[in-house]
């Protein structure tokens, strides 16, 4: 499966005393990368929340490379490694340009509205169709 692409421009909010990004601020950058790529596949969020089913964090893994810096413009780009049982794993780079900032990996557990493990949903499946077929 293809990356999806998304860009970003470094808010001074985002930033530490060092002048650049704060280190945790990553992971959001990660949500936002998936979330966007799930709404380009015609499945927003909070579609999936309207039919019951929720993506929580179950792990995280970031490799830090270099620090962005206040607006600087980023490329986010993520991409679906795997999509079984309750599983969704989603891998991320974080850019500046053609410079690899951040690289990493979410894994996400699928529960319904009682907070119960559930397999994935069938839209999951058709929104990964759609980000294949976008390349095809």
């Amino acid at each position: 499966m293809p990356y999806h692409e998304s860009s970003y421009r470094v808010p001074y909010a985002d930033t530490d005393q060092m002048g650049v990004v704060y280190y945790a601020n990553y992971l959001e950058y990660f949500e936002r990368s998936r979330t966007e790529m799930l709404r380009d596949a015609g499945l927003p969020y909070s579609e999936l929340e309207r039919l019951g089913y929720y993506l929580p964090v179950r792990e995280a893994h970031l490799q830090y490379e270099s620090g962005a810096r206040y607006d600087d413009l980023l490329i986010f780009r993520s991409q679906i490694a795997e999509a079984r049982g309750a599983r969704l794993v989603i891998v991320s780079e974080v850019r500046r340009g053609d410079e690899l900032l951040v690289s990493g990996s979410v894994t996400l557990a699928c529960v319904n509205r009682e907070r119960r493990i559930t397999r994935l949903p069938a839209v999951i499946f058709e929104a990964i169709q759609k980000l294949s077929a976008e390349t095809d």
